[in-house]
């Protein structure tokens, strides 16, 4: 008996077929659920693999994306995927409103950065996860906020960036995802409040130049006096040495002076000696002949009273004359 050639093609083509739907190609950082009889069966890996087209089928999941068009608005999209990506995941969430402790409501854009793990619980954990990852950060990110001012949120995102992750890593781990990082992309206050913000802000600008000025008045004020105390300083310092200079010269004049004239005193009073007469009158006529003509100098008529004793002082004068000729020795 004889098969006939349209079974055996048809049988050809049904082989074919089954061949081509079993053969799977998985790439790189990929992976594949496969179901045998609508059970987990197992995972394929990257590379060849072959599976029973009969028995075994790819699980599809519902996968949501968020792409950016020209304008820049976000669109959001939803697929139904057989392979899971294992690479990193960026998910750019649409701006979420939340209210701060002292009730300013804001806008927040957040990005997220997670990992799928294992592909199993991923499937089968939970339905839709980039839905619930998106529903759990709004929520996380509502409490997070909430207890923070806006000033303390406006500048502690890296707080919140790392309490965020925190939490949505714990949440997400019983569905096999790794949150690696979470940003802060955005936060928009209201216009009224971004008003008063830059109010405060041109305030503490004045407040500042303010006192940079009135610091840098201060110390030139200082710097000038610290200049007129010590030019005062150094006029009196010279003014100082002046006088100390010309008193040690006064001093080295007069010191010269009493030694020419100890010099010559003792020169009279050794010629003196040496002719016989007495040092000592001859002295003290000198000096009542020096004072007298201190008396008698001057335009003005004088009358002199002079003592007895000068009297007999000037007939001394007589000796003198009579030892040294006809005028007193010079002192020099």
């Amino acid at each position: 008996m004889t098969i006939p050639l349209a079974i055996i093609a048809a049988v050809v083509v049904f082989i074919l077929v089954l061949a081509i739907r079993g053969f799977k190609i998985i790439q790189q950082s990929e992976t594949m659920v496969i179901e045998r009889l609508g059970r987990f069966h197992r995972t394929l890996p990257s590379g060849i693999n072959i599976i029973w087209p009969v028995f075994d089928k790819p699980r599809t999941i519902e996968w949501k994306f968020i792409t950016t068009d020209i304008e820049g608005k976000k669109i959001v999209r939803k697929e139904t995927i057989q392979r899971i990506d294992l690479r990193e995941s960026v998910y750019d969430f649409p701006k979420q409103n939340v209210i701060t402790r002292d009730n300013v409501a804001i806008e927040i854009n957040a990005l997220l950065y997670f990992q799928v793990t294992d592909a199993r619980r991923c499937v089968y954990e939970i339905a839709n996860l980039p839905d619930a990852i998106e529903k759990l950060t709004q929520t996380t990110l509502r409490n997070v906020i909430g207890e923070l001012d806006l000033d303390h949120t406006l500048t502690s995102r890296d707080t919140i960036n790392q309490k965020l992750r925190a939490i949505l890593d714990e949440a997400t781990d019983k569905w096999g995802v790794k949150v690696n990082r979470v940003e802060l992309q955005d936060i928009i206050p209201p216009e009224d409040v971004k008003v008063a913000m830059e109010k405060q802000m041109r305030a503490e600008r004045d407040r500042r130049a303010t006192i940079l000025e009135a610091e840098g008045q201060k110390q030139s004020k200082i710097l000038e006096a610290e200049g007129v105390r010590q030019s005062e300083i150094t006029r009196a310092e010279g003014i100082r040495q002046a006088l100390v200079l010309r008193a040690s010269g006064e001093a080295e004049a007069r010191i010269k002076v009493a030694e020419a004239e100890a010099e010559a005193v003792a020169k009279v009073t050794q010629a003196i000696r040496d002719s016989g007469g007495n040092p000592t009158t001859y002295l003290i006529a000198l000096k009542y002949i020096e004072a007298m003509k201190e008396m008698v100098s001057g335009k003005d008529n004088k009358i002199v009273y002079m003592p007895y004793e000068a009297s007999a002082m000037l007939g001394s004068v007589g000796i003198i004359r009579d030892m040294f000729g006809a005028s007193p020795p010079s002192k020099t």
